[in-house]
């Protein structure tokens, strides 16, 4: 009797994969690139985004079709189109396979990621589930469209936030600024480019 209450639930997360990527892609990747010391302590959920890939994927030769994108956006990234349906989306997520205490994304999910708990805060994102308490970040930089960033980033994102900023990363400039309007984050710098990164010792000692 009694033994259950004693179980300490891991934190669960919810994975959001890169753009024109899926969320199996996302967990091989994962699960080959980090060490099971890190990988025992959560429990991670890895969805697919809600539209098939409108263009050429990236990962094209190395992982297999179909490919998914959680919304479409214009080249300066200013414009985003099925945006509210990717939100919802999310949320019909969380209450469904939920609770979740945080978000782990990797380049768009990265970008998403980092600009939920600010919508949510808000009242215009998440409002139907708890708040976000963690946030894991990949590769992420900020929303650029004006009336997201207002409701994102008006005030600090408060839950504790670990970033990995790759050296060679082409976003590495834009996930400096999300840093910014975190409230001690905790960086963990890499190598690599635009990917998901092997932890070193100190990485694996900081996360």
């Amino acid at each position: 009797m009694g033994s259950e209450a004693g179980i300490v639930r891991k934190p669960r997360f919810l994975g959001l994969h890169g753009f024109r990527t899926t969320g199996a892609i996302l967990k091989k990747q994962i699960d080959t690139k980090w060490p099971k010391s890190v990988l025992d302590k959560i429990d991670i959920v890895y969805p697919d985004a809600p539209f098939p890939s409108q263009g050429k994927s990236e990962v094209e030769g190395i992982f297999d079709p179909p490919y998914y994108e959680w919304f479409q956006f214009n080249k300066d990234f200013t414009s985003y189109t099925n945006f509210d349906e990717c939100l919802a989306y999310i949320e019909d997520i969380v209450i469904k396979q939920g609770p979740f205490d945080g978000l782990l994304g990797f380049s768009q999910g990265a970008i998403l990621s980092g600009g939920l708990p600010g919508l949510q805060a808000k009242g215009v994102a998440l409002t139907k589930v708890p708040r976000l308490k963690y946030l894991i970040i990949v590769g992420g930089a900020k929303f650029r469209n004006e009336s997201v960033t207002q409701n994102a980033y008006s005030s600090p994102i408060q839950c504790p936030s670990v970033h990995f900023l790759g050296e060679t990363d082409f976003l590495k400039p834009y996930g400096l600024e999300l840093l910014e309007s975190c409230v001690d984050p905790v960086v963990i710098q890499h190598p690599k480019g635009h990917t998901i990164p092997r932890f070193d010792e100190k990485g694996l000692e900081m996360i």
